[in-house]
């Protein structure tokens, strides 16, 4: 049985410092980093995502000057600039598949990116993949949505509670339910 590791938004705009900053989003980045060194074999395919919004407009009404941080943001992760890169803390050498998401359009889950000119789930077929385990930035969001949509696509998710972070708790925390509801497993990555 084949797996993946999906590695979520860990990018300078969501970690200590960026545009829309998570509170331990560095922590999140080195801890990732770590769990790579130990268990980058166990896995398939690992795969990380990035917005990788369109310098130019509003990309389909994501960025907004007033925004409701619901469905607008202040602009961030703009394709090409230091905003989108990985956070530093992040070591990405043992990545299979590079995503860019959000390209002119709103776009929260993995699985609304490509690889290339692959799709998520296209790659994750392709490997075989039946269980994937998740990590990274934010849990309210991202984190949340890529992982229902790898449920939706048949796959067996864990999510690491230790590896990601919220915007904040209340949502986060709802989001961790949803997705315990839908079938995610929560776990930490010492259960790896």
């Amino acid at each position: 049985m084949s797996r993946a590791l999906l590695i979520v938004d860990v990018q300078n705009d969501f970690t200590e410092g960026g545009a829309l900053a998570v509170e331990g989003g560095d922590a999140v980045a080195a801890a990732v980093t770590a769990f790579l060194a130990e268990h980058a074999t166990d896995y398939a395919v690992i795969i990380a995502s990035r917005d990788w919004h369109d310098p130019d407009g509003d990309n389909g009404g994501h960025f907004a000057d007033a925004p409701d941080f619901v469905d607008s943001w202040p602009v961030h992760c703009v394709a090409g600039s230091e905003g989108a890169d990985y956070d530093p803390l992040l070591a990405t050498d043992a990545i299979t598949h590079h995503v860019h998401k959000g390209q002119g359009e709103p776009a929260y889950s993995m699985f609304e990116g490509t690889a290339g000119d692959d799709t998520v789930g296209a790659v994750l077929t392709a490997a075989g993949v039946l269980s994937a385990d998740v990590v990274g930035l934010a849990t309210d969001h991202c984190v949340r949505a890529s992982a229902l949509d790898a449920i939706a696509h048949g796959v067996r998710v864990r999510v690491f509670t230790d590896l990601i972070a919220g915007v904040a708790a209340a949502p986060s925390e709802a989001a961790l339910a949803e997705l315990a509801h839908a079938g995610a497993i929560l776990a930490e990555s010492r259960d790896a």
